[in-house]
């Protein structure tokens, strides 16, 4: 006997029952430890910040990340699956400066930095919870007891052992150039971490034309745009270019020099209408190059090449006018600029982007940058000021407008291995594929030397202690070990992040060394997970190098120029070859409208609520079968998770008519072989198209595709309940134990735990509930994955199956133009053009309700009904309609499907004396009767073309 199968079973409650059954009997260990010894299946977990809050788009590549693994594990792969947290950088300073009260970088020295960074940790130690309880119910198996920490000291072992490895390739070196930086934060910010959560924003700017006098004349001058006036007290020199025609305008005793394509645009006042100027004379940008102008401010500088005029491609015609203000320590084609004519730079700011010397002195840039340019205005150095909206980066953490800034750093040299980076992309399996020639490929092929430095505190400090000889000379030293660091120092610490490893100083040949004030930039951390998460190479070098590369990744599409590409820069920089072989990059999520989901628009439901509603398995199914699996965006609507929930329910449904049946005839399965030598045609063909099933879906997990794994079960689950059961409903009544009823329930129970197994990475709540009661098995997840069985493959039958259905569709779409219903027998469907085979005709025959199936030649394909009713087809006609009705009141009076019931009628006489027999077959009737019965469970009249009849059922 099976477990009874409760119809009205709500699925959420299911899952959390076989959650706890997960939990007890440790199923997902045993999954992974029965595969002890075969061949490892290598899965690389991307670590979450520690004290975020699961969402969507987590839940989304937990999902997928779940997915996989069951599916290769199944395939007897031993996979292990940890789980690790990213805890270090801004994330998490900045939530511990909420906490504490700091404002900016400048407040942490006066707390102390040793409390700050105990606050950090414990922030860190607290995280977590949170994750564990969602990840576990929407029925993802992965190791949260031994997640590893980018925080955990032997972690950051193995980080320091990667830079120095990088270091002594060559690929690390110090420099300085112009980068994002945050004046908040005090720390300069990678365009990948802007990029990556989209923290550009909409800002209006002032368009400021500034006018440069140029030395030596009496009243001429250069007229530079520019939307940042707060980087003019930096400005060193201009920019033009030698190809653009240039004119002389002369405008309110003014002769004023720009681009001679722009002087329409440019002279115009603030409501755009046209000023009343003079072309004096236009040549050529070359004339000017190597002039001096006049500086706007009184600055201390060595002049050398300062207030001169340069050649610069990068100089156009596009806007402005065509010559450009040059702050070098403020933009990086200025720094350039710079560079390579020996341009001295002023650097007008501190850290925290105020101003250090002049009128502004002390003022923050972004408060000053508008005054500046009315200040200047007042003063006769602009002509005009417009004011524009743009999108402008903003710190990705605490949201302040960021500026560009030159800076010290450490770099990797990505230049240096591009060629390499891009050949090793060529081994990687990217799904969707057009991320790895175009997105990934034109990210490595543009991206600029990695800067690995942060001036911040909470981070895998940068194991670089320096000293100055006597003579000037600066000594470095890399360390890579803990080890080495107590060799050189006799110190071994138990804490190695800042200020206590700054305490550790040695010496070198009479020099004392100490550490530089850097810290890792946290993406050099979770780059170096695939090593760090074993403490590799001082533990487990075995187990990483016998398991390197990785065999899967995934991420949302955000981390392709994030951590997918640091991940491979490092592997490449320090093994010679890519770190994953296969990869899915998946979209984004977004909420029922179609825009970013948010709270105060409300468009999406609350994650948990959602899963209570309805289940993890619908919103896996949608999510895996979803645009998002090819890399699109998709806008989440409950309804469609509703309408994955009600396809599931057909597959429930299609289980529990087997328990039903099977425990009301008392019947077992047999062996397996017995199963599959079917005689019967329909299940042969539902067995063909199972071990299609199987093909498919392997075919596709084996490419990564899941999109095209998962779409063919819903579709198989139809042709089962709506078909191959519905078509076999009689078998299973029939009240003789016979070789056919036989064969139903050994193919059903047969399909169904296949079934089972082939939907158990995707659904594996359902797919587990179902093994589980068919089998007596301890769990689905730790059988095989199924074979296909070519043999068992009939195409031939699936088309003629096909066909016979796509023949009684049409003829039914004929049946509703002629106001036929199916319960109304016809006397012939006639079928012209289509190959027939024995066995077919009968099904056509009950489901279209004829008598017979003509079958004509001919070139055309052609379905036709003969739809003239004779008195007796009237009559049957009835009949069936009178057994729907009792059937009707059955299901009212709360009868099991196996009940027999005596029946008493009044009415329509000359239907129950002709068709009685089949009435009293159809509704399981011991006794019909035109008597009234002296006791019944229900009575009810309804109407028969036009007649009332009267219908009473015992039990």
């Amino acid at each position: 006997m099976f477990k009874k199968v409760d119809p009205r079973k709500k699925y959420s409650e299911m899952e959390k029952e076989i959650i706890s059954f997960w939990r007890e009997d440790e199923t997902f260990k045993k999954s992974v430890e029965q595969r002890e010894g075969k061949d490892a299946y290598v899965f690389y977990d991307g670590p979450p910040f520690i004290t975020g809050v699961p969402h969507y788009g987590t839940l989304l590549s937990s999902i997928v990340k779940d997915a996989v693994p069951r599916y290769w594990t199944m395939k007897g792969k031993r996979v292990e699956r940890r789980w690790g947290w990213d805890c270090h950088g801004l994330p998490a300073e900045n939530l511990v400066e909420k906490k504490l009260g700091i404002k900016d970088k400048r407040d942490i020295p006066k707390i102390g930095l040793e409390k700050y960074i105990q606050t950090c940790r414990s922030e860190m130690v607290q995280g977590g919870s949170l994750w564990e309880d969602t990840i576990e119910r929407i029925g993802r198996w992965v190791e949260f007891k031994n997640a590893y920490k980018t925080m955990d000291k032997e972690y950051m072992e193995s980080v320091w052992w990667a830079f120095k490895q990088l270091y002594e390739k060559g690929k690390i070196y110090e420099g300085e150039k112009v980068l994002m930086y945050c004046t908040r934060c005090a720390t300069p910010i990678s365009k990948a971490e802007v990029s990556m959560d989209d923290s550009y924003k909409i800002v209006t700017d002032p368009s400021v034309y500034v006018k440069f006098k140029l030395e030596g004349e009496e009243n001429k001058y250069l007229l530079a745009w520019t939307t940042t006036p707060w980087t003019l007290p930096a400005n060193s020199a201009i920019a033009l270019n030698k190809a653009i025609k240039y004119a002389e305008v002369e405008y309110n005793g003014e002769i004023l020099i720009m681009a001679e394509s722009l002087i329409e645009k440019i002279m115009t006042n603030e409501k755009h209408e046209p000023l009343e100027y003079k072309k004096l004379a236009t040549y050529d940008g070359e004339k000017l190059v190597g002039k001096s102008y006049e500086p706007l401010f009184d600055v201390e500088i060595n002049k050398g090449n300062a207030f001169k005029i340069w050649h610069a491609d990068f100089v156009h015609e596009d806007g402005g006018t065509g010559i450009a203000h040059e702050a070098p320590a403020y933009g990086e084609e200025d720094y350039e600029l710079s560079k390579k004519n020996n341009i001295p730079w002023i650097m007008a700011t501190d850290e925290n982007g105020n101003y250090l010397s002049g009128r502004w002195q002390g003022q923050n840039v972004w408060e000053t940058n508008k005054e500046i340019a009315k200040t200047l205005t007042a003063e006769g150095e602009v002509l005009k000021i417009d004011y524009i909206q743009h999108d402008y980066p903003h710190c990705h953490r605490c949201a302040t407008k960021l500026m560009y800034r030159a800076h010290p750093s450490w770099f990797m040299d990505i230049d240096g291995q591009r060629k390499e980076m891009l050949t090793e992309n060529e081994n990687i399996n990217w799904f969707p594929a057009h991320f790895k020639e175009k997105r990934f490929k034109n990210i490595m092929e543009t991206a600029p030397d990695w800067n690995l430095s942060r001036d911040r505190f909470w981070a895998t400090p940068i194991p670089v202690w320096r000293g100055t000889k006597s003579d000037g000379t600066v000594v470095t030293k890399v360390i890579g070990s803990y080890g080495e660091l107590k060799e050189l120092s006799g110190k071994e610490l138990e804490d190695y992040h800042l200020p206590y490893v700054d305490s550790v100083t040695f010496e070198i040949d009479g020099v004392e060394m100490k550490r530089i004030e850097k810290v890792m930039d946290c993406w050099f951390e979770s780059g170096s997970m695939p090593f760090a998460q074993f403490h590799y190479p001082f533990e487990n070098k075995e187990k990483f190098e016998a398991n390197f590369p990785g065999d899967f990744i995934s991420e949302y599409v955000g981390q392709v120029r994030a951590w997918f590409y640091y991940l491979h820069a490092i592997s490449v920089g320090i093994f010679g070859k890519e770190a994953f072989k296969n990869v899915i990059v998946t979209g984004t999520i977004a909420g029922s409208d179609g825009k970013k989901m948010s709270k105060s628009l409300g468009n999406y439901t609350d994650p948990n609520i959602l899963l209570d509603q309805y289940s993890a398995d619908a919103l896996r199914y949608l999510l895996l079968n979803s645009p998002l699996l090819n890399g699109d965006d998709f806008a989440l609507i409950d309804k469609d998770v509703s309408d994955i929930q009600r396809k599931l329910g057909t597959l429930w449904n299609s289980y529990g008519f087997l328990v039903m049946y099977a425990n009301v005839d008392n019947w077992s399965p047999k062996s397996e072989k017995e199963k599959t030598e079917a005689a019967n045609l329909l299940d042969k063909w539902i067995i063909s198209k199972l071990h299609k099933l199987i093909k498919t879906v392997d075919e596709n997990m084996v490419a990564y595709d899941l999109p095209n794994a998962t779409k063919p079960m819903m579709d198989f689950i139809d042709e089962l309940s709506n078909w191959y059961i519905r078509r076999s409903r009689k078998r299973f009544w029939k009240s003789e134990d016979d070789s056919d009823k036989n064969g139903a329930y050994q193919t059903l129970h047969y399909v169904l735990v296949e079934l089972s197994k082939v939907m158990a990475p995707f659904t594996p709540f359902i797919a587990e509930e179902i093994y589980k009661n068919l089998t007596n098995g301890e769990s689905v997840h730790l059988a095989d994955f199924p074979v296909a069985d070519e043999s068992l493959i009939d195409e031939d039958l699936n088309e003629k199956m096909h066909n016979t259905r796509s023949i009684i569709t049409e003829a039914l779409q004929l049946r509703a133009k002629n106001s036929l219903k199916v319960r109304q027998p016809l006397s012939e469907l006639i079928i012209t053009g289509y190959e027939t085979q024995e066995g077919f005709m009968e099904i056509m025959e009950e489901e279209v309700n004829v008598k017979k199936v003509v079958v004509k030649t001919g070139m055309e394909k052609k379905v036709e009904l003969n739809t003239e009713l004779t008195p007796e087809l009237i009559l049957e006609g009835q009949a069936r309609e009178i057994i729907r009705f009792i059937q009707e009141m059955r299901k009212e009076a709360g009868y099991e499907v196996d009940n027999r019931i005596e029946v008493c009628y009044s009415g329509a006489l000359d239907v129950f004396e002709k068709f009685g027999s089949l009435i009293t077959k159809e509704v399981l009737a011991d006794k019909l009767s035109a008597e009234k019965l002296k006791k019944t469970d229900l009575q009810k009249e309804f109407d028969l073309d036009g007649e009332k009849i009267q219908i009473g059922i015992y039990r």
